[in-house]
């Protein structure tokens, strides 16, 4: 279990221990004047058995002796077994006199000193066994501690106060604010170029940007404050389903924004129930199945990238998708087609769909139809990003993501349609602009989408003009602005008509009435005064249809639809020599690369390259079909097809990559021609279909056992897909 090492713990002893002996001096002296006031009474033996027990767990044994007796003669007089004289008072005072100079040794030497304080205990014992008080003594001051550097710095006490929340929000409201107004006169500043004021406005960015570090730093706090009650819930609830489950915790003094804690604070509980109730097992179940009988769930907290990362694992039963599909459609939630062509990750996404429950029956823990998705709505609220991974037999693993801050975020200003808008710096990952002719055809058209081709994979592309409905300006047709986003686990690239700069933005929240715009977060006052709405990255990515699917789950759906009808394919298109229209199963195709002509090599006299750490054999297509001898290097970089999986691939080097087509294709017309299975239609036009059989042969023949087995299966393959001489 993660948590506060040894150091912070005593700090915190001794800052609570400081704060409660400086009100006991007080409240002592003013018992002295109430001496049958019950509750000054209750509030000074607590602070005595509070310091006691502290000091017990903390192995502190004079601390402890010189309190508990303290304690018992506080206990007497609680009882109404004794009063209150002032020679006890007197004793009392002398007490916690020297339990301060205890303390002051402990924070500048980490010891409790050589005093034993062998007299003061006696006196304390005479006085709680004897049935007078002992003699009157004047509380002695205590000696000064040695002059050292640990002695001339600030107590811990003296070095942290408490604050009021309410002032905390206060505070990071006017910082806001100021914030604003430094943004406007640093935009003032821009268009007038006074040097007195240049100098002035400069000045007030470095304060206002340390003031704002230093104040979000004091709304920061660790995640454990809301970890800390887990534990409990775990115990009650798997006692309730009669259950036996440890919980590990690591990371608990993971730093956040107070108002983000509030928020995860009802999602992480409903999670971790999910995970005790549903997720791990029965012991008599998991001792069948070779477990151990006590179930394990573990969270973990982590910052990444100016992200908090929270991870709730449990070895528990795993979820079946196939169970979840059935769930779902017995609902009504889905359809029945639908749920057949979804993927195993597709369908872990549907237990976050209102009214989804596996329970049957309902319990006061689960089964009402509501919970996940009320996680999800949550933690998208506060910019966070929910996501389910799952092995059935093995466990369940939900990972949250979320930003460190709401108040203030660094953003991007783009413009479109005439507006400014800002996107959080959080999600973006690099901005692309393509000018002129040449840059405008390098936005291509995949399946009736548009594509990019951006290091040798196809980057989806979204404009944000059509998304929203706005007129796009005239001065952005010469050039193409991208902003490259990550949403969830895929990327896509925003076209936008200009992109200004970078700056600290002030979040507003957006007004009840405009809660459900899902393309907006927020919104913010820019220097000069007027608003801009701030971009929900995912929303936008969802409402333009660029998260649908990812291209690894989309290949499962098709190819299994392949197999239901038999009629449909998708297929890959490319040119290569003299053939203007190849085509080859998109199921068989590992990659779609690009690499540079300078990174092809020579290996024993045949074509390679780097890649992934590994020696690629690389196939000039080419050369195999009509005999030329070199594909050709005036397209750089050089387009290449990787066919296999893990250690047995190879890349086929081809012109140029067209499309990539799903549909019923004509009857196949054979051809005798080498390399070449056929011409069928697809897309209206005659397409050839590759043999990859010769093509493996030729790669493999330094290494028939790896790639001559892969290109047979391949070729096996392929004459099953085209049995009946169709696709």
């Amino acid at each position: 279990m993660g948590g506060m090492d040894d150091q912070d713990i005593i700090r915190e002893f001794l800052i609570e221990s400081s704060e409660n002996l400086a009100r006991l001096d007080e409240e002592i002296v003013l018992l002295e004047r109430k001496p049958k006031d019950a509750e000054l009474l209750a509030s000074v033996f607590r602070t005595f058995h509070t310091i006691k027990g502290t000091c017990g767990f903390l192995g502190y044994s004079k601390l402890e002796a010189i309190t508990h007796i303290a304690e018992n003669i506080l206990s007497q007089l609680r009882n109404g077994e004794r009063d209150l004289t002032p020679p006890l008072v007197s004793l009392l005072l002398e007490t916690i006199d020297a339990i301060k100079q205890v303390l002051r040794s402990l924070e500048a030497t980490g010891e409790e000193g050589e005093e034993e304080y062998a007299e003061l205990r006696e006196r304390l014992r005479v006085a709680c066994e004897g049935e007078s008080a002992p003699a009157a003594q004047t509380p002695q001051a205590p000696a000064p501690v040695e002059e050292t550097a640990v002695a001339r710095t600030p107590s811990a006490a003296d070095s942290t106060i408490r604050v009021d929340v309410g002032l905390l929000d206060k505070l990071m409201n006017l910082v806001g604010e100021l914030v604003l107004a430094r943004n406007q006169i640093l935009q003032f500043n821009a268009r007038h170029e006074d040097a007195a004021l240049n100098a002035n406005s400069q000045r007030l960015n470095l304060i206002t940007t340390e003031l704002q570090e230093s104040v979000m730093k004091t709304r920061m706090q660790p995640i454990g404050v809301v970890w800390n009650k887990l534990p409990r819930l775990v115990r009650d609830v798997a006692a309730s389903c009669q259950k036996r489950i440890t919980l590990e915790m690591d990371g608990a003094d993971t730093g956040i924004d107070r108002t983000i804690l509030e928020a995860i604070k009802d999602p992480l509980t409903h999670m971790v129930r999910n995970c005790c109730d549903h997720g791990i097992e029965m012991p008599s179940e998991r001792e069948r199945l070779g477990k151990p009988a006590v179930g394990r769930l573990s969270l973990r907290a982590y910052h990444e990238g100016g992200h908090v990362n929270i991870e709730i694992v449990d070895d528990g039963a795993g979820i079946d998708p196939e169970r979840i599909k059935a769930k779902a459609v017995q609902k009504g939630l889905i359809r029945q087609e639908q749920a057949e062509r979804l993927s195993d990750r597709e369908a872990m996404q549907l237990v976050f769909l209102p009214g989804f429950s596996t329970a049957e029956r309902v319990t006061s823990i689960s089964g009402r139809g509501v919970g996940m998705d009320v996680v999800k709505t949550n933690i998208e609220k506060i910019g966070g990003v929910v996501d389910l991974a799952s092995t059935p037999g093995q466990g369940t693993t939900v990972k949250i993501k979320i930003p460190l801050t709401l108040a203030i975020i660094p953003g991007l200003v783009v413009h479109s349609g005439g507006e400014r808008f800002v996107i959080p710096q959080v999600s973006l990952l690099e901005l692309v602009r393509l000018e002129g002719e040449s840059g405008l055809r390098q936005i291509e058209r995949v399946q009736g989408s548009p594509v990019y081709r951006r290091r040798g994979m196809l980057l989806p592309i979204a404009y944000l003009n059509e998304i929203l409905g706005l007129k796009p300006e005239d001065s952005a047709a010469d050039a193409v602005n991208i902003v490259v986003l990550q949403a969830e686990d895929r990327q896509f690239g925003l076209v936008v008509d200009g992109i200004s700069d970078t700056q600290e933005i002030v979040v507003k929240p957006l007004g009840k009435l405009l809660k459900g715009l899902d393309c907006y977060s927020g919104a913010t006052i820019m220097g000069d005064g007027r608003v801009a709405l701030i971009l929900d990255v995912l929303g936008v990515a969802q409402r333009s249809g660029v998260c649908t699917e990812s291209r690894e789950s989309s290949r499962g759906v098709q190819a299994q639809a392949s197999k239901q009808e038999g009629l449909r394919q998708s297929l890959l298109l490319f040119r290569c020599g003299s053939f203007e229209r190849l085509a080859v199963p998109l199921s068989q195709v590992a990659r779609l690369e690009e690499f540079p002509a300078a990174r092809i090599e020579q290996a024993a006299g045949r074509p390679v390259v780097q890649y992934r750490g590994r020696i690629l054999p690389l196939v000039d297509l080419g050369r195999q079909l009509d005999g030329r001898s070199q594909p050709d290097r005036a397209q750089d970089p050089l387009q290449v097809i990787v066919f296999g999986e893990g250690n047995k691939t190879v890349g086929v080097m081809v012109d140029r990559i067209l499309d990539i087509l799903e549909e019923e294709v004509s009857e196949m017309r054979k051809t005798r021609r080498p390399g070449i299975l056929g011409s069928v239609v697809v897309g209206s036009r005659v397409t050839d279909l590759l043999n990859l059989e010769p093509v493996m042969r030729s790669a493999s023949e330094d290494d028939p056992a790896s790639l001559g087995a892969l290109g047979a299966a391949l070729q096996s393959e392929e004459e099953t897909a085209l049995a009946g001489e169709r696709i």
